[in-house]
């Protein structure tokens, strides 16, 4: 019985402490044991309510963890997350008192490894591809030869001296750099602005509009690269009106960008060799197809030539084909056939003329006097009261005619006459300057392609009289060589023979019968 009232006594001596007390306990041991944490899991739920803080839970195959992510962590993050994702969370480990339920409240959140990245840009690139971004109908053609070329890279990296390298030895064109991050949470918004900002410029104006645009950056890891696979970026070259090529990483590397442009390229280098054609090749191309042309048309005159005179030895000759017609003229009597005519029209004539009597002639004809006598009495009043009507409609408008207003218009068309004189001066001077320019400039050209440079540059053309030698064989075979340098001509070897003069005719010697 006494130890009944010792546990008793013992029970009643243990402290007491309320809910709000046992909450801080677990709060303060909870923090302090687990005060900076970074916890592996997939992401489950996630919720973003309007205040924009993160909600989500990190779970495995036994256990979930509920996290909450404030509003500025979220914003700076590079990739949000998705359900489904494997991510590494750092941060603390509290409790909520209110719900008696702990919880993590993340500072920072990475996809863990380059196999979540994987899973979520599949993910990704499903979504799209099921609304048809990725599909070749709607991807334009490049322009053949871009008049400007906006690139959106960093304008400090090898990538923009890359392109423009290969520019300036391919084909020089106008190039308008957007400069942007290439990597990091500024990435993919920089990127979207760029593409935005150059289909947003006027066709024409202050700052020209690109033909085409290229995206571009270096080599990198999938981390590293993961701006161009972010949505925005890929909606963005997608809704592009300017055709785009995309030049992200090097030839292994593949993001987002890469499926919705237009066209995509290995390397930045590989773009700017895709942007424009090679000017010589053009040139050499051009020559050619011009060539080509003239052969063609000197082909087909001589064949229609040919044909002409083919089908001509296969006609008859005009002399045979009327050699019949002649005779059968020669043989007909023109003087009877005359004579037959005659007869034939006199009859009748006399068959016409018996029915004319000159007592109707006479009666017909008084018939018709009578009738024109009637009707030039009937003519004659109405004759005065045109003449009438009209003379006063003529003296009504005598009364508004003056001459101030002819002296006004004559007055306004001089002046129109003068200006247009002007304009017509203008244009014509603006006209010949503009082919004196484009004449100048086409000289300047002939005189830097011509050979006559190339030798002031240090080379020289080897000649066996009128004939070029272009081996060492030609030039072994040779007597005397002449070398034509920038500054002149230098002979090796004997001078060539010239041809002999002609011989002069001799004077006549003088007649002998002659005084002189």
């Amino acid at each position: 019985m006494s130890d009944l009232f010792e546990d008793a006594e013992t029970a009643s001596n243990e402290p007491e402490f309320t809910v709000t007390e046992i909450s801080g306990a677990v709060k303060r041991t909870i923090e302090g044991e687990f005060g900076h944490i970074r916890v592996r899991g997939e992401v489950g739920r996630v919720s973003r309510p309007r205040s924009g803080h993160v909600y989500m839970d990190l779970k495995d195959d036994k256990s979930v963890l509920s996290g909450i992510m404030w509003k500025g962590v979220a914003t700076r993050l590079t990739t949000q997350p998705e359900e489904g994702m494997e991510v590494v969370a750092t941060g603390k480990l509290t409790t909520f008192g209110g719900q008696s339920k702990y919880q993590m409240v993340i500072e920072d959140m990475v996809p863990a490894g380059a196999g979540a990245l994987m899973a979520m840009l599949e993910k990704r690139k499903k979504a799209l591809e099921a609304e048809g971004l990725f599909s070749p109908d709607r991807k334009q053609r490049l322009p053949y030869l871009p008049e400007v070329i906006g690139v959106v890279t960093s304008p400090s990296g090898a990538v923009i001296r890359d392109i423009l390298h290969r520019l300036r030895d391919r084909f020089p064109r106008k190039v308008l750099i957007w400069p942007v991050a290439v990597q990091g949470a500024r990435c993919a918004p920089e990127v979207v602005n760029a593409i935005n900002g150059f289909n947003a410029l006027t066709p024409g104006g202050a700052l020209p509009r690109p033909d085409l645009i290229i995206v571009a950056r270096g080599g990198g890891s999938i981390e590293d690269l993961w701006g161009f696979n972010e949505e925005i970026v890929a909606r963005a070259a997608a809704a592009s009106r300017i055709p785009l090529i995309s030049a992200v990483g090097h030839e292994t590397d593949t993001t987002l960008i890469d499926y919705v442009s237009d066209m995509r390229a290995p390397t930045p280098t590989a773009a700017a060799e895709l942007a424009v054609p090679v000017r010589m090749e053009l040139m050499a191309w051009i020559e050619n197809q011009g060539g080509r042309m003239t052969n063609a048309v000197t082909q087909t005159i001589g064949h229609r030539r040919q044909r002409a005179r083919d089908i001509a030895r296969a006609l008859p000759n005009p002399e045979t084909l009327l050699f019949v017609p002649r005779q059968r003229v020669d043989a007909i009597d023109l003087g009877r056939s005359l004579r037959v005519a005659i007869a034939e029209k006199k009859n009748m004539f006399v068959t016409a003329s018996a029915p004319l009597r000159p007592e109707l002639l006479r009666q017909r004809v008084g018939r018709e006097q009578d009738r024109l006598a009637q009707t030039s009495k009937r003519l004659a009043p109405s004759l005065l009261r045109t003449i009438e009507t009209k003379s006063d409609a003529l003296a009504q408008r005598a009364k508004r005619l003056r001459i101030d207003p002819i002296q006004q218009a004559i007055a306004r068309d001089q002046v129109s006459l003068a200006q247009l004189a002007n304009r017509f001066d203008r244009a014509g001077t603006a006209q010949i300057k503009g082919w004196s320019d484009r004449l100048a400039s086409l000289d300047r050209m002939h005189g830097t392609l011509g050979y006559k440079e190339t030798l002031r540059r240090g080379y020289a053309v080897v000649r066996d009289g009128d004939d070029v030698v272009t081996n060492r064989k030609d030039a072994a075979k040779a007597k005397a060589l002449q070398i034509e340098f920038g500054d002149g001509v230098y002979d090796v070897g004997a001078p060539a023979a010239s041809a002999p003069k002609p011989a002069k005719k001799p004077k006549p010697a003088p007649d002998q019968g002659s005084l002189f």
